[in-house]
């Protein structure tokens, strides 16, 4: 079993190899002048069963690069099974057509990852469930509820908790976690009345004298999530805080996170932390590191990753 780490989140690489008491395999991914890939896997891979950890994460497009490039660097040295480990998959929001002449984008990168010579994927809370499907190569995707449920017991032991999931279509996702607590479920219904005026949010669900925790996949902008923890407390909500697995947080999201309502946001280490991230005072930092090293060794060892979340 050998790991090869791209430049995308070395600290998540590294956790990982810690948790698998394994070396990272010593290889170079740098630039050319023109800022062309190159890749040298400066050990002998010969026979051995690979994985590669890369999240498509900012730089999105740099970062798929490399990861193909490394693929195709371990094929070319004859690596007997390829396993591309992609903490957040890029491009995952692209997954169908919301209108005429758009793409399918994470169609295309699944594409991309299958012919540059992947094996298998592992991955964790992809946007849609569907998109394993576009994978014509076996496909793990774990989830991150068992960490997030016992951060959430660990920090709000003793609460009146009520899940929350911020709109409609991560209502399944925040039903696993209510679920795991034996917590109730509330649902924000966010809707435009017209266009040019401001989003209605709506609670489905009694959330007066409740300590609320949003659950998310993904927070980019934090725009919903803001909005929808101004909308619970104004519905009655003691307090609101928030669980996000990919915290992508583009832009001023990390500023409009610091001046929200929210009591804190907690994110997984999937995506290496900004500066701006690390000295927030309500953002929080969970590790996935232990879950997905346990998930590649029974892989490695051919034995079952659904019973992880058993």
């Amino acid at each position: 079993m050998k790991l090869v780490a791209g430049n995308s989140n070395r600290a998540l690489a590294e956790a990982i190899a810690a948790y698998l008491n394994l070396p990272l395999t010593k290889s170079v991914v740098r630039r050319f002048a023109d800022m062309e890939v190159f890749v040298e896997i400066q050990e002998n891979v010969r026979g051995e069963d690979v994985f590669v950890i890369q999240s498509t994460s900012y730089p999105a497009n740099d970062h798929l690069m490399e990861l193909l490039i490394i693929i195709d660097a371990l094929k070319r040295a004859s690596a007997r099974r390829i396993t591309a480990v992609l903490p957040y998959y890029g491009y995952a929001r692209q997954d169908r057509k919301p209108q005429a002449r758009t793409p399918i984008s994470a169609k295309l990168v699944a594409n991309l990852i299958v012919t540059a010579g992947a094996d298998r994927v592992l991955t964790l809370d992809l946007h849609a469930g569907q998109i394993q499907g576009f994978f014509d190569i076996p496909t793990d995707n774990l989830f991150s509820a068992p960490v997030i449920t016992r951060d959430i017991q660990a920090h709000y032991k003793g609460q009146n908790l009520m899940i929350v999931s911020p709109d409609v279509g991560g209502v399944v996702r925040a039903r696993a976690i209510a679920k795991r607590l034996n917590a109730d479920l509330a649902i924000v219904d966010k809707r435009r009345e017209r266009a040019g005026e401001s989003e209605v949010m709506n609670i489905i669900g009694d959330v007066s004298g409740r300590s609320c925790i949003l659950v998310d996949d993904i927070v980019d902008s934090a725009g919903t999530l803001c909005n929808a923890a101004q909308a619970l407390l104004e519905a009655g909500a003691t307090q609101v805080s928030a669980y996000v697995t990919h915290g992508v947080l583009s832009g001023g999201a990390v500023a409009r996170v610091s001046s929200s309502a929210l009591k804190e946001l907690v994110i997984s280490d999937s995506i290496q932390a900004t500066e701006a991230v690390r000295v927030a005072q309500n953002i929080r930092t969970i590790t996935i590191a232990p879950l997905i090293g346990e998930a590649m060794h029974r892989t490695s060892e051919e034995r079952s990753v659904s019973s992880l979340f058993d």
